[in-house]
């Protein structure tokens, strides 16, 4: 499996009907025309493939949320197939790489929104995850989510108390995969107990990936 980033501007018509095919049957639907739209939103386009087969991609952005050095994935999607797990890990790996290059000796947020328990595999390896089970968020916590859903475009649109951001039904971004194999993490089930995807809710989700962590390369586990 190869991946590859490149800016989203450099994005092809072509590539992003490839990239609607791997939804055209399913939620969360991202067609050609969502799509267009997070190609002006985003500045960095990850796609990984398998031979010359999309198998997954994401819309990111390296940025400084008041001083704090950001990674934030507007959206990734991966095919859902005996490889899924693969295919999330060489995406983050090439994002992870790319943080440690732009903010080199520094902690470095991850933020993103998720549709299922699954997608907090994506946070293995970082450290004060929230939300996390058995944690009462702080004020900052909360002030986080706050911040990381003005980036995504709906600042009022959260509940900081759940980290839950409720927008108009329809394509909404999110970090959209399902695990081939192994377990997610332990009580992350909980936080979609009362979720509505299709309905246009998502889970805002962040952790730290330490400056240590990213510059060993063992990132994601």
């Amino acid at each position: 499996m190869t991946v590859t980033t490149k800016d989203t501007t450099a994005l092809s018509d072509v590539e992003l009907a490839e990239m609607a095919d791997l939804c055209v049957d399913r939620e969360p639907n991202f067609d050609i025309g969502f799509l267009s739209k997070q190609r002006e939103e985003w500045v960095l386009s990850t796609i990984a493939r398998e031979g010359a087969r999309m198998r997954g991609y994401a819309f990111s952005s390296l940025e400084r949320i008041g001083g704090t050095p950001a990674l934030l994935v507007g959206l990734l999607l991966v095919d859902r197939n005996a490889k899924s797990d693969q295919t999330l890990r060489v995406i983050l790996q090439d994002q992870f790489r790319r943080a440690l290059l732009a903010f080199p000796d520094e902690d470095v947020l991850l933020g993103s929104r998720l549709s299922t328990p699954d997608g907090f595999r994506a946070f293995n390896g970082l450290v004060d995850i929230v939300p996390r089970e058995g944690y009462k968020p702080t004020g900052e916590d909360r002030a986080w989510g706050r911040r990381l859903a003005k980036r995504f475009g709906a600042e009022k649109a959260i509940d900081d108390h759940t980290f839950v951001m409720t927008v108009a039904p329809g394509p909404v971004g999110c970090l959209d995969y399902v695990t081939a194999k192994g377990s997610v993490p332990d009580g992350a089930e909980r936080f979609f107990e009362d979720l509505e995807p299709e309905k246009g809710q998502r889970l805002v989700v962040f952790g730290w990936a330490m400056a240590e962590t990213l510059a060993s390369t063992k990132l994601p586990k």
